[in-house]
């Protein structure tokens, strides 16, 4: 269908995890194709796209913000809402003025479509699907570039089969299904003829990838391992229960994959991780960091933890902390329990009051805090390797920061008259020296 102007301008914004900035990239890429100029989202728009998250309450009441501020920027915008916040909300988000097009979950490649339509007849439109109907397609989205200096994010998975007791997820993101690895091939070299030298793969539930097919992650991983001009490969969050002896084994005969894994704890209690719906314990969860230890020299390993989860005891709450300070983590996300709607946790009796909530979180806060200085402060005076993102200014020194492999940020002083753009993309081995910030260390190449 041809569209009669194709220079109208169009402006997304994204709420959420990483697959969905993903999904927001690629509708990005797919008006631009369309012909569409792309504005920022601070600007008056003919369009406007809100890929939305509902993760909880919040991202629900964040998500509807979002919309409602597009439509004050320009009150005759076609505004599109899209995501799991339209997938979950139900009849509730279908009254909302605010919106012209509402796009569910595995929709979002009909963008450009329904878009051509609603400029034909202006008529309202909802495609949203019962994405819990059975097992849906996987929908093939796909990226040549992303706003990222120099990796790129890969989404290979969708969907989750977990059920824990306090996520929508699996509500708002259907059964497991998983990318067809010919097609992540295509897209990863595609990546790497563009510059991009580090992949992340990701997904909603990335351990499950393969889950029903005659391939794995393990598979997917070794063919990315072998695309020319990828230097790097990253994880998003693992299971806890992929990281078998084999698993890791596997992994370290890949030396482009970075020391460097999210293993996702949630509560360092039995007790607490049986009323979650995790399917793990603390012993099956520690004997799993102990292999990646094992296999390799001080891996980085982060983790989430969610704190006053409901029934969550002054003792089991202790439990948790000794927990962690046995583990020893990189980076700790914390978060505080809230409830959210839809979830069986929502319903369970002896909710933890707020005030308790904000104490447990400052007290795993300031141990993170700690736990994350002493691994980076052992880097300092050793070799790394580099691989440089950007050019930032502190004070009148011009900085080259990147990543080392275990994610550790470094910076390099720029000399007056240097060129940033000659150290941008590009992998430098040095010493590690004092830390600039918190979580900046200076770095001097060899």
């Amino acid at each position: 269908m041809k569209r009669e102007n194709k220079k109208r301008t169009a402006a997304l914004h994204n709420l959420g995890c990483k697959v969905n900035a993903y999904e927001t990239e690629s509708m990005q890429q797919m008006l631009e194709a369309a012909g569409y100029e792309i504005v920022d989202f601070a600007q008056k728009a003919d369009v406007y796209v809100i890929n939305t998250c509902s993760v909880t309450n919040m991202a629900d009441r964040k998500s509807r913000q979002m919309i409602h501020r597009a439509r004050g920027k320009n009150a005759d915008a076609v505004i599109v809402a899209t995501g799991c916040y339209v997938q979950t909300a139900g009849e509730e988000i279908k009254k909302d003025l605010s919106i012209d097009i509402l796009i569910g979950n595995n929709k979002k490649t009909e963008l450009v479509e329904l878009l051509d339509q609603y400029f034909e007849d202006h008529a309202h439109a909802v495609d949203v699907i019962d994405i819990n109907d059975g097992v849906q397609p996987y929908e093939e989205l796909q990226l040549a570039k992303t706003g990222e200096h120099t990796r790129a994010f890969m989404k290979v998975q969708d969907g989750c089969n977990q059920f824990c007791s306090y996520c929508i997820i699996p509500y708002a993101r259907g059964r497991v299904r998983s990318r067809d690895p010919k097609s992540v091939y295509e897209e990863a070299r595609a990546l790497a003829e563009n510059g991009y030298r580090e992949i992340v793969l990701t997904g909603i539930h990335l351990s499950s990838y393969g889950a029903g097919e005659d391939f794995g992650l393990v598979e997917l991983i070794r063919m990315v391992h072998e695309i020319p001009g990828v230097e790097r490969i990253r994880l998003g969050s693992l299971e806890p229960r992929i990281i078998t002896e084999e698993f890791v084994r596997q992994l370290r005969q890949m030396p482009k994959v970075c020391p460097h894994f999210h293993l996702s704890l949630q509560s360092g209690c039995d007790e607490t991780l049986a009323r979650m719906n995790r399917k793990y314990t603390t012993e099956e969860y520690a004997h799993s960091c102990a292999l990646l230890r094992d296999a390799y020299d001080r891996p980085a390993i982060t983790t989430d933890v969610i704190v006053g989860f409901p029934g969550e005891t002054q003792g089991e709450f202790e439990q948790t902390k000794r927990f962690l300070e046995g583990i020893g983590f990189y980076e700790m996300h914390v978060f505080q329990y809230s409830k959210r709607h839809g979830t069986r946790a929502e319903r369970m009796p002896d909710q933890v009051p707020e005030p308790v909530k904000k104490e447990r979180s400052a007290e795993l806060l300031a141990l993170e805090k700690e736990q994350s200085q002493a691994f980076r402060d052992f880097y300092v005076g050793r070799s790394q390797t580099v691989l440089f993102e950007e050019p930032i200014q502190i004070g009148e020194k011009r900085y080259m920061v990147g990543f080392t492999p275990e994610y550790v940020r470094l910076a390099m002083e720029l000399a007056p008259n240097a060129n940033a753009d000659d150290y941008a993309n590009r992998l430098c081995s040095g010493i590690v020296g004092e830390p600039l910030t918190e979580d900046l260390y200076l770095f001097a190449h060899d």
